[in-house]
């Protein structure tokens, strides 16, 4: 995937500018006010966890299109130390910074496709794409 946009996340600030960038590329997209917010939220959590976990990563944004939809793909991708347990950081509640715990479990709930690939030591890549609903 070649990002048709990105913003690289290493202090807190880069939260809020990927939120922004995800609203307006939503926006532009046609998705509803609500679907708006839904993607600006899972990327928001997406970016946190790179600031929180991993220190630096990117967030990359794709329009994708088939023949009879169109929608938002959004890599979040860092070299952080991965996720020893992926079964564990999916359930809900679950929490390692003393936060609510809606974090992956949230995003894979907001977002229509949810991908993640990890490995212990090198870094993490969760892909999630939201599709216009015509």
């Amino acid at each position: 995937m070649t990002p048709q946009s990105f913003v690289t996340v290493y202090k807190e600030w880069d939260i809020v500018g990927a939120r922004q960038i995800a609203r307006e590329m939503a926006k532009e997209l046609g998705f509803n006010v609500v679907d708006q917010a839904r993607i600006a939220t899972a990327v928001s959590e997406l970016a946190r966890n790179i600031y929180l976990y991993a220190k630096e990563g990117q967030i990359h944004y794709e329009v994708v299109e088939t023949m009879n939809k169109k929608g938002l793909c959004v890599r979040a991708v860092d070299t952080g130390p991965g996720i020893k347990d992926i079964s564990l950081v999916m359930q809900d509640g679950y929490s390692t910074s003393g936060g609510l715990g809606a974090g992956l479990p949230g995003v894979k709930r907001l977002m229509d496709e949810f991908d993640i690939q990890t490995k212990v030591g090198e870094g993490t890549t969760i892909t999630t794409t939201k599709w216009v609903r015509l």
